[in-house]
C-alpha cells in the first residue's frame, strides 16, 4: 500500500510566508501531507487544544526559525516554542531549521524589542541542544528540508496515512487472521507430524519387537527354504535411506531381497557354493510394506510420472523421515 506522511510545520507566519511555501512545495513533492495552522478554519476549542490535536495526528514535525519569536500565550511563552517542546514532550520525530546568520534578516522581520530578541535567543539556544539544520533563504530551506525529512523517514520510519480503498475490509481482515491462525495449526501438526507417532499406532508390532521373514534361493538346481527374524526398526532401518526421495516397490523388493541376502546367506550359510535367484516371500514383502505404511514411516508418492510407467512408488513421511536419520546418523564416540 502506497503510505504518505503528514508533517506539522511549525513557525512563526508573517515574516515567513515566503520559506513557508518553499516547505510545502518540497513536502508535496515528497507525497507528504503539509500541516500548518493557517490551514485550518477557525473552531470551538481553544487555540492551544486544537494546536495540540493537530501534532498528535501528524507524523513528524517540523520547525523553521528566522529572526522573530511570534506571539506570545497567557503563560508568557510563544505558541512556536510551545508547540516545539509539546512535539519534543510526546517524542513526536522533530527536526527544526534555524537562519543560520540572524543578523542578516531585515527589520521588518526581526524582533525590535529586547524582551522579543532575548526571547529569541534562549529559544534558538534550546533547539540548538537537539536536530536542527541551518538555512540562509527560501530556495536553500526548502531543498534542505527535502533532503532532512527523506533522511528522518528512513531513520525513524512513522505510521503514515493510506487511501481508505487500499485498506482491506472487516471481512478481509477476519479472513486473513483465520487463514493466520491455520498456518500456525498446520504448521505444528507438521512439526508433531515429524516427531510423533501417528495415532492408533500404539497396538501395532513396531521398535524392536521381532518379525519371521521367510526367503527361499536355488542352489544348484535345488530349491530352498528358510526363515530369519529381525526387528522392525532393522527392517525400516535397511530400506529407508531408498525413500528419502521415491522408491520404486520393484527397487524396494530387490533392496529386501539384498538385505536378507546379505545378512543371512552370506554370514551364516555360506555352506552353499551356489546361489541364485535369491528372494524373500512375497507375503512377507506385502506385509512389511503395509507394517511400514500402518507405522505411519512410509507413504505412496503422489509424484506425476509417465502413462507408461506403472509401478508403485514409495516415500518416507515425515516421521519417518525423521526416525531414519535417528537410526542411521552416525553418533559421536563419548570418551
Amino acid at each position: 500500500m502506497e503510505k504518505r506522511y503528514q508533517v506539522f510545520v511549525s513557525s512563526t507566519y508573517q515574516d515567513l510566508q515566503e520559506e513557508r511555501q518553499e516547505v510545502m512545495r518540497a513536502l508535496l513533492e515528497l507525497d507528504c501531507i503539509p500541516s500548518g495552522m493557517e490551514l485550518f478554519p477557525a473552531a470551538n476549542e481553544d487555540q492551544w487544544s486544537l494546536i495540540r490535536r493537530v501534532i498528535d495526528e501528524c507524523d513528524y514535525y517540523v520547525l523553521i526559525v528566522g529572526g522573530r519569536y511570534g506571539s506570545i500565550g497567557p503563560d508568557g511563552i510563544g505558541y512556536t516554542e510551545k508547540e516545539y517542546r509539546y512535539a519534543l514532550s510526546i517524542d513526536k520525530p522533530t527536526i527544526a531549521f534555524l537562519h543560520k546568520n540572524p543578523g542578516s534578516i531585515p527589520v521588518d522581520k526581526s524582533e525590535a524589542t529586547d524582551e522579543g530578541k532575548e526571547k529569541l535567543r534562549a529559544f534558538r539556544a534550546l533547539i540548538e541542544q537537539k536536530l536542527y539544520k541551518p538555512w540562509l533563504n527560501a530556495a536553500e530551506l526548502g531543498s534542505v528540508v527535502s533532503r532532512s525529512l527523506v533522511q528522518l523517514t528512513k531513520s525513524t520510519p512513522a505510521v503514515g496515512w493510506v487511501r481508505a480503498n487500499e485498506l482491506p475490509d472487516r471481512d478481509a481482515t477476519l479472513e486473513l487472521l483465520r487463514l493466520r491462525k491455520q498456518v500456525d495449526e498446520l504448521q505444528a501438526e507438521l512439526q508433531r507430524a515429524r516427531t510423533t507417532a501417528p495415532q492408533g499406532t500404539e497396538d501395532l508390532a513396531q521398535g524392536d519387537e521381532r518379525f519371521e521373514i521367510r526367503y527361499s534361493f536355488e542352489s544348484w538346481t535345488e530349491r530352498k527354504m528358510a526363515v530369519f527374524t529381525a526387528s522392525w526398526n532393522d527392517v525400516f532401518a535397511a530400506v529407508a535411506p531408498l525413500m528419502i526421495h521415491e522408491s520404486s516397490e520393484t527397487r524396494l523388493r530387490s533392496a529386501f531381497d539384498e538385505v536378507v541376502y546379505a545378512r543371512e546367506y552370506v554370514h551364516q550359510n555360506q555352506q552353499f557354493s551356489h546361489v541364485e535367484n535369491f528372494r524373500i516371500d512375497e507375503r512377507d514383502f506385502q506385509t512389511i510394506k503395509i507394517q511400514l505404511r500402518a507405522l505411519g514411516l512410509i507413504t505412496r508418492s503422489e509424484k506425476a510420472r509417465s502413462v507408461k510407467d506403472v509401478d508403485t512408488y514409495w516415500t518416507l513421511t515425515p516421521y519417518g523421515d525423521n526416525l531414519m536419520t535417528r537410526f542411521r546418523a552416525i553418533k559421536r564416540h563419548k570418551e
